[in-house]
């Protein structure tokens, strides 16, 4: 009777055991879910030389991508030491040199392991563009110069090449608008989708050679050549963008001095966008090298030019708008100067580059009416120099420009774009743009659950607004995609309750094996005393 009954506890252990392992297996398969392990971060560095400076950008970014189109955050900003490249075109090597500092910053913050797979891309701009219509051997030997230094280093270089300007301001307008969350939506149905096209913003970009505008129409472009069509997040938008070569401030204010001088006929100008009491003393032969100087240039550039400051904003707003062809547009609606074509502007403008940094100068970059920014700029224009220089110590290189700065940006905006007192306020001027903010409610901004803007939106700050987060868009679409690792993953009490029944399972195994190891030697024990079992 007690061999039949150990036998049937044995028996009983080890169908419980069964049971439970049983069980224990279907907890960890059939209840699993599954989850994406975190992707790799990869890195990308774009040169961005302008006219009168170089800066470095790097930008992160998951390899696990939405619809081919990397989600990018701006990681460093870094300015290089010295004027622009185009600067060096009488010593080129040095133009190389220049980019060493930024460039091993850079590489002291990509992981060392990344670098040989981080891209690496130079684009020069109008400074560039004006020095190959110059000179096209000087600008050669510049890009060869940097490309020798940025190829020697350690990471996947792209090349250095001229950025058409066209394409300089649709990748600004991409900037802008895939920071504000304009470009994709993250729907409460789990789904991307395209935002209203009224949503879009437009970009305004004014370097020191060349300004930008690009934005949504209301109609069909009619100029094929102002159109750039752009495919992101597997949709298409259809921009106007346009850039006007010579229109940048510092090519603006060296054309507005060469007209002066034309129309003084001698070496001595009054100029009116200078604060009165103003003087300077300038060679004549830097002023009139530029391209983009069609003034008629005195025949002896070997001497020096003296200018004097009036302080007459009426005067510097008359020579400003001589700049522009504004005949070549009469009666047309959908013409803006020089004969261009260009679409009623509508919708919110972000301006940015020069319009900013001036107006920032001036406090006008907090939403002051037009009426507000036209009086603030002639009140500075009026300033007598020696109350200018007292408040701005060691800049006066920079301040004298401020007034004509001003006065160019209202004429351009005004007369140029067509913006006018009613569309003012849709203008924003501003040198960062920031991502959608949570709401006290714990939502976030432009309706976009938070788990989805996170991964959008990794950064704290904002990105400097300009064509090279729009280029490094861009870049991230011909890099593939991989595919996040994927693991078996288990709410917490079913991973609590899958312990336990392993717990148990063990438990039920070892009871079984104890039970038939004291029987075993039971038995044996019974044996050698020669006493059978009852």
């Amino acid at each position: 009777m007690r061999l039949i009954w150990k036998e049937r506890v044995l028996t009983a252990l080890l169908w419980a055991a069964v049971a439970l392992g049983v069980t224990t297996l279907i907890l960890i398969l059939v209840e699993a879910t599954n989850v994406l392990l975190p992707t790799d971060t990869k890195f990308g560095i774009v040169f961005d030389a302008g006219s009168s400076h170089t800066s470095l950008f790097v930008y992160r970014w998951p390899a696990d991508k939405e619809n081919d189109t990397g989600v990018v955050s701006q990681a460093l900003d870094c300015q290089v030491k010295g004027p622009g490249i185009s600067s060096y075109a009488s010593n080129p090597e040095q133009a190389g040199e220049s980019l060493r500092g930024c460039l091993e910053e850079a590489l002291a913050l990509v992981p060392e392991d990344q670098h040989q797979e981080t891209p690496m891309f130079l684009g020069a701009t109008a400074g560039m563009r004006l020095l190959s219509q110059k000179n096209s051997s000087q600008a050669e030997d510049i890009f060869a110069a940097v490309t020798r230094v940025l190829g020697q280093a350690p990471v996947d270089f792209r090349g250095a090449e001229l950025l058409a300007g066209k394409d300089e301001g649709a990748l600004g307008w991409i900037t802008v608008n895939y920071v504000l969350g304009s470009l994709v939506k993250y729907s409460f149905s789990g789904e991307w989708i395209q935002p209203p096209e009224g949503t879009l913003v437009g970009a305004l970009d004014m370097g020191g050679a060349s300004t930008q505008i690009t934005f949504v129409p209301g109609g069909p472009i009619l100029d094929e050549s102002t159109q750039a069509t752009l495919h992101l997040y597997g949709f298409e938008h259809s921009v106007y963008t346009h850039s006007y070569l010579c229109f940048g401030r510092d090519q603006m204010l060296n054309r507005l001095l060469a007209a002066l001088v034309q129309s003084s006929r001698a070496l001595r100008v009054r100029h009116p966008c200078y604060h009165s009491g103003y003087q300077d003393t300038l060679p004549l032969a830097t002023l009139f090298e530029s391209p983009c100087v069609h003034s008629t240039a005195p025949p002896d550039l070997t001497q020096n030019l003296t200018v004097e400051g009036t302080g007459n904003p009426g005067a510097c707003t008359l020579a400003i708008r001589d700049l522009f062809n504004f005949s070549s547009c009469t009666g047309r609606r959908d013409c803006a100067f020089d004969g261009v074509y260009q679409p009623p502007v509508q919708g919110q403008f972000y301006a940015f580059s020069n319009f900013y940094h001036t107006l920032h100068f001036l406090n006008l970059t907090s939403g002051q009416p037009l009426a507000t920014a036209n009086a603030t700029i002639w009140e500075f224009c009026q300033r007598p120099w020696k109350l200018v220089e007292a408040a701005w110590p060691g800049q006066q290189r920079w301040v004298r420009d401020h007034c004509a700065s001003g006065l160019y940006i209202l004429t351009l905006l005004l007369h140029g774009y067509g913006f006018s007192e009613d569309t003012w306020p849709s203008l924003e001027f501003r040198k960062q743009v920031q991502p959608p903010r949570p709401r006290k409610d714990g939502g976030w901004a432009l309706g976009q659950p938070a788990a989805a803007l996170t991964a959008v939106y990794p950064q704290a700050g904002g990105a400097d607004i300009g064509w090279t987060l729009g280029y490094m868009l861009n870049l991230t679409s011909m890099i593939p995609a991989q595919a996040p690792a994927q693991w078996r993953a288990q709410s917490r009490s079913m991973w609590a309750a899958s312990v336990v029944f392993a717990v148990l399972t063990l438990m039920a195994v070892l009871a079984a094996a104890v039970a038939q190891l004291l029987w075993c030697q039971e038995r044996h024990g019974s044996h050698s005393t020669g006493h059978p079992q009852p």
